[in-house]
């Protein structure tokens, strides 16, 4: 039995995406759903290992429609950290581009002063954009492919 002095471990997780996951504090973060966010850890994870519908679970508590919950940035972040991987496999690979393109759809809350919940995403979904125009290239007339240009048209909006 896992626990809290026993931390998760998988040979499908690379350990830069377990760290990015340790890094960020999800029990003082507000989930969309309204509890603290630490429960999205498992279903970072369960995205990690590749498992489509747990990027999809993401809605509701990172994103609702065009709307980022304040967990949204710190989630971006180990998504982009299990894209940097090295993209999953296909079924995989498609539902993080949907949760990605999903995050850059929602509306800009920022300011002139500040960046707010969509601006860390995109900065964080920028980190990937070689691997994205990568997506594009190899991948044209592909579902891939149009969630890669989606996100590469909604990043040059936001610039």
């Amino acid at each position: 039995m896992r626990g809290k002095d026993r931390p998760r471990s998988s040979p499908l997780v690379p350990d830069g995406v377990g760290a990015e996951l340790a890094r960020h504090d999800w029990a003082n973060v507000t989930c969309g759903c309204g509890r603290p966010a630490d429960h999205l850890e498992d279903t970072l994870w369960d995205a990690a290992e590749g498992h489509p519908a747990a990027f999809h679970a993401l809605q509701g508590h990172v994103f609702t429609g065009t709307r980022l919950w304040p967990p949204a940035p710190a989630a971006c972040a180990v998504l982009m950290a299990v894209w940097a991987a090295g993209p999953p496999r296909q079924a995989g690979r498609e539902a993080l581009l949907w949760t990605l393109l999903s995050l850059l759809s929602a509306e800009d809350d920022g300011d002139a002063y500040g960046a707010g919940l969509y601006g860390q995403v995109a900065a964080h979904v920028r980190t990937g954009l070689p691997l994205l125009v990568g997506v594009l290239e190899t991948g044209p007339g592909s579902v891939s492919g149009a969630y890669a240009e989606g996100i590469l048209e909604l990043l040059v909006l936001s610039a």
